[in-house]
């Protein structure tokens, strides 16, 4: 901006532009005027070069700040052109390169080593065993689903424990779910193995719920979360199957699916302690014959305590469950009925000591046998990804055969494992 006029300069001027005959009075209106427009002008200099000191010290910021352009890198032939393939990133909508890898699901594999010693009875027990090696692959897929696979490698071969797609927000808060899973029948037989808190199965589960796969079949369920009086949350399951699970359905023709029905209630007792009781129903045609129908019943019930201020170095789990068994054929019917109680107790932040109770009956040819059993069971974990038990279990069969070993397991993880039901 070109410098502003002196005071004196103006006076001329005005002079020269008002009449001779003007008076004094207005003169000095006059010049009052002036005066004040030169000091307007001093001002709005004055912001203007602020203004461009503000702008040069930013440019000077963003070249201090942007990369030093590298040196031309030296030609290459157009026959080296040719032998070297261009290499380009993946755009991934946009996302760049390093987007790839949330693509991928998270992996994990599991492994479980179990060795025993002294005398199994009934329940054959190898001296020592990788007895299961779980590989579990989990993703999200979009908003609307999500998909988890578990592949189980054992000692006998691979075997697909797992592997269904959830669709968690249909209309009325409805929750689908299809693919091969474990049935919402209790609790033990919702659990894998790496999740139990001891090394094997209660009696009740392996004598009447089809051992340690349990009802695990290809289906579909559907369930929903809603509240209840008194600050309860219910959760209602409703699940139909093919009819296929070892041991305990097998499944003849079309029409011989499986169905299993679980209505669970929720409530946090206090801010440390809550109450989660469970009643269960599953009916399907019996492995033992194409006329037997097994219907199941079952009542389980879970206490934990966590105290919040001392959460990593106490806990305790209580849990039970009761099962009947009717099953029907023409001219019987047979009625098994067993259950367990356990309780685990965290004494320190490494270290749980728990303990079960086991009594279950069984048929065997027109007669029912009942097993009775008791463990007590020590964990230490070193860290979350690694744990090392012990059992000592007492078993008396109906045989009346009586069995004492020693159970000691391994478990080790790999990667990212999503969280189990709670």
């Amino acid at each position: 901006m070109e410098k502003a006029l002196s005071v004196p300069a103006l006076t001329l001027a005005v002079l020269f532009i008002y009449p001779i005959g003007a008076s004094a009075q207005d003169a000095g209106e006059l010049l009052a005027r002036m005066k004040a427009m030169e000091e307007r002008i001093k001002s709005l200099e004055t912001e203007i070069q602020e203004l461009k000191s503000q702008q040069a010290a930013t440019t000077a910021a963003l070249t201090a700040a942007s990369p030093v352009t590298p040196s031309a890198a030296p030609a290459v032939s157009s026959q080296q052109a040719m032998a070297t393939p261009a290499q380009t990133q993946p755009t991934l909508g946009g996302a760049g390169g390093a987007a790839a890898k949330a693509l991928n699901p998270d992996i994990a594999v599991i492994g479980d080593f179990v060795g025993a010693v002294g005398n199994p009875r009934n329940r054959p027990t190898p001296s020592l065993e990788m007895h299961e090696s779980e590989v579990a692959f989990q993703a999200i897929l979009d908003p609307y689903a999500r998909a988890d696979f578990f592949l189980s490698f054992g000692e006998q071969g691979v075997n697909l424990e797992e592997g269904y797609l959830t669709f968690p927000a249909l209309p009325g808060h409805v929750q689908l779910r299809v693919g091969k899973m474990r049935a919402a029948f209790g609790k033990v037989n919702t659990l894998h193995n790496h999740v139990l808190p001891w090394t094997d199965r209660p009696l009740v589960t392996q004598n009447l719920v089809g051992g340690e796969d349990g009802i695990n079949d290809a289906g579909l369920s559907v369930s929903r979360i809603f509240s209840g009086p008194n600050q309860i949350v219910l959760e209602g399951i409703a699940q139909v199957f093919r009819g296929d699970s070892d041991d305990l359905f097998q499944a003849r023709k079309r029409s011989d699916v499986s169905t299993v029905g679980h209505l669970r209630a929720y409530r946090d007792l206090s801010e440390s302690t809550n109450l989660d009781i469970g009643v269960s129903y599953s009916r399907g045609h019996s492995v033992l014959g194409p006329d037997v129908i097994d219907q199941l019943y079952g009542v389980d019930a879970t206490v934990r305590w966590k105290p919040l201020r001392r959460a990593i170095y106490h806990s305790f789990l209580s849990r039970s469950e009761f099962i009947w068994s009717r099953l029907r054929e023409p001219g019987r019917t047979m009625t098994p009925f067993g259950y367990y109680v356990s309780g685990d107790y965290q004494f320190a932040r490494r270290w749980f000591v728990g303990g079960r109770f086991d009594r279950s009956e069984r048929p065997n040819q027109l007669v029912l046998l009942r097993d009775t059993g008791g463990s007590v069971v020590l964990t230490y974990w070193p860290s979350e990804f690694s744990q090392i038990r012990g059992q000592l279990r007492r078993t008396r069969y109906g045989e009346n055969l009586t069995a004492n070993e020693l159970l000691f397991q391994f478990q080790f993880s790999i990667g990212a494992h999503g969280a189990h039901p709670f």
